[in-house]
Parts: C-alpha cells; sequence; structure tokens
C-alpha cells in the first residue's frame, strides 16, 4: 500500500525521453482518503493529478478507471454506480475549460455496473453513457479472490465468479454497445479469464496491472514458481485476440513490490530490474500492439515520473514502433482516442 507519510521521500527523476507522447491508461480519482486494508488510498483530484504529470514526461491524455469515487446517494440502487462517471466526467470538463492546461485528462472513463444483473445491465450502461456520451468507454469489474485471507479479503470479493452466467449475459450487453470489460485478477486466475475470452470472442477484454502476480503470502519465497505459473497463464489468454493487456499495477504489496516497506526508495534503474521479467514477457506473448503501459495512479508506491522512467528503460531496446503502440497507440485504439489523445464518440456495433 501507499505509505502517504512517505511519498514526500520518493526520489523525482528527470524524465527519459522526454518528448515521447504518452497515454495515462489507468488512473483514478478520490475525493477523499479512505478506503479499506489494504486498499487505503489517499484523497487524489484534478490538481494531484495534473501536479504529477507536469513533471517532466509527455502525458498528453489520460483514461479514468473505477475506483467507487463517488456514487449516487438517491434513486435506484443499480444506478448509483452512474455517479462516479458523472463526477469524473466534470472533472473532465473542468480539466478542459484551464487555460494553462494541455493535458486531455480522463479522455475515456471505465465506469462500473452490476454485470449479475445479466441483460438488464443494459440499462446501466445507457445511464453511463447518457452521463458521458464522449468518454465512456466501457466497465471494469472486480474478479480478483484467492482462498488465502492473507492475500485477499473475501468481504471485498468473496467468491470466484468468472464462470456466471449472469456475467456473460451482461458482458454481452457490452459488446452490443461496442464497450469494454476489464478487470483486475490474480495470476492464479488467468487460466480462468482466458476460458472467459474464448466464450465472448466479440468482447474487448483488457487485463489489469499484468495479470496479478502474487508476491505477498505464501508466494512470498516462491518468485520462480510465480512467474513460470503466471507465464502459463498468460500464453493461454494471449491465444485470444479480444485480449489488451496493462503493463503497470505491480508495484503493490500483494506482488511482493512494496517500495514502500524499504528504508530507501529505488531509483527508476533498480525497480527496472527487479520487475523487467514481466515486462517482456507480456509484451513477448501479446505483441506491442497488445500491451499498453498504465501508471495505476496514485496507488502505486513509486513516484510518478520514476515510474514512467521505469518503463522507458524496459522499453529501451524496442524500435520506435512498439514503443508509440506501447506508450500511446494501443490505449488510443483500444479507448478510440485518436492520435491526439481526444476522445471519439462510441458507436455501436
Amino acid at each position: 500500500m501507499v505509505d502517504q507519510a512517505k511519498r514526500h521521500l520518493r526520489r523525482i527523476e528527470r524524465p527519459i525521453e522526454p518528448n515521447l507522447p504518452i497515454i495515462d491508461p489507468h488512473h483514478h480519482f478520490w475525493p477523499s482518503a479512505g478506503g479499506t486494508e489494504p486498499f487505503l488510498h489517499p484523497r487524489y483530484l484534478l490538481d494531484d493529478l495534473l501536479a504529477d504529470m507536469r513533471t517532466g514526461h509527455d502525458v498528453i491524455a489520460t483514461v479514468f478507471l473505477n475506483c467507487a469515487a463517488a456514487r449516487r446517494t438517491t434513486g435506484p440502487e443499480h444506478l448509483a454506480c452512474v455517479g462516479e462517471t458523472e463526477f469524473v466526467n466534470a472533472i473532465a470538463e473542468e480539466a478542459a475549460r484551464r487555460p494553462d492546461n494541455h493535458i486531455d485528462v480522463a479522455a475515456g472513463i471505465v465506469g462500473s455496473a452490476d454485470l449479475t444483473l445479466g441483460a438488464e445491465v443494459g440499462e446501466v450502461l445507457d445511464a453511463h453513457l447518457e452521463a458521458a456520451p464522449l468518454r465512456f468507454r466501457g466497465v471494469r469489474f472486480g474478479l480478483f479472490w484467492h482462498e488465502d485471507r492473507e492475500i485477499h479479503n473475501p468481504d471485498l470479493n468473496p467468491e470466484p465468479r468468472i464462470h456466471d452466467p449472469r456475467i456473460h449475459e451482461g458482458a454481452n450487453e457490452l459488446a452490443r454497445r461496442n464497450l469494454s470489460f476489464e478487470s483486475w485478477v490474480y495470476h492464479t486466475q488467468l487460466a480462468a479469464l482466458a476460458e472467459f475470452a474464448g466464450a465472448l470472442p466479440d468482447l474487448t477484454i483488457i487485463l489489469n496491472h499484468l495479470g496479478g502476480p502474487i508476491g505477498a503470502g505464501r508466494y512470498a519465497t516462491e518468485r520462480d514458481q510465480v512467474f513460470a505459473d503466471w507465464s502459463r497463464g498468460m500464453q493461454a489468454l494471449s491465444a485470444h485476440p479480444n485480449v489488451v493487456v496493462k503493463l503497470g499495477g505491480i508495484n503493490m504489496w500483494t506482488n511482493g513490490y512494496d517500495w514502500d516497506a524499504l528504508e530507501y526508495y529505488p531509483d527508476s534503474a533498480e525497480i527496472a530490474e527487479k520487475t523487467r521479467r514481466y515486462y517482456l514477457q507480456a509484451i513477448e506473448l501479446f505483441g506491442a500492439e497488445r500491451c499498453m503501459f498504465e501508471s495505476n495512479f496514485p496507488m502505486e508506491s513509486v513516484a510518478y515520473p520514476t515510474l514512467w522512467n521505469v518503463f522507458k528503460r524496459i522499453s529501451a531496446g524496442f524500435s520506435s514502433a512498439e514503443k508509440a503502440a506501447l506508450f500511446h497507440d494501443t490505449a488510443a485504439r483500444v479507448y478510440r482516442l485518436g492520435r491526439s489523445g481526444r476522445s471519439a464518440r462510441p458507436t455501436s456495433r
């Protein structure tokens, strides 16, 4: 988790390749600090995001990912999640009005919806589209689960639901509207997610956080075995062309890379060295055109400019076309943002 008392101690590095255009496809907003252990989070709003992004890297656009930042307090419960889309759309419009801001903040918005509603979730998706017609891009649905309470709190997500037929029905409603499905799972669930992807070939599926390799609990001393098991799961998933991977989100305690727990903050070279095999393996399996680097801010225990330096060090030997895909083009295509990063109106299939 992020140690807020130590954030100011993070090393602020000068950016590598500062002119490389970046779309950050995964960040959050929270109106107030809070959360439930181990998912504590800071207050993080527009000014905080812009302060992080104005540290030297050429971030031109972003995509917001749901985090229960705001919910409607009146009306039907199944539509309460639309409040978050309204909240973020208002932030995006405020950012667009600022004369000193040139970043297309929340050009894409990924919200939440209860896919266990099955076909009836269509009403919720249409409400999201009405709330942010130029920006709403899809739904993130929580599937992460592990039987070990040291790793996973079942009160947050009590049971594996990846094979629930109602979720398949709800996911089909996403596909009908040309909206994406994304989720974070642990590496122990990758094979099941591959089956899910195979059953829904018309659905764009975006895997968050590099497929969640676990480095906590009993896995803390089994890093090589975890990598081998994760690699097999990712290989099965890569066989499905409708799956795209976000490269990032592994600088958390669950992955065993909790830099806040150290006496010092490592620099980008050290972080890249300790984590690069996951990034390189994912890119080898999926190809750069199906991968995109993500910040997962503010949850990552690495300073924003340092994190993007990590990604640039890892991709240092790649071609200019591959770098363009990893830092910009894949996100622009998958979230339909265009070359400039600007939003494009969704179209139905």
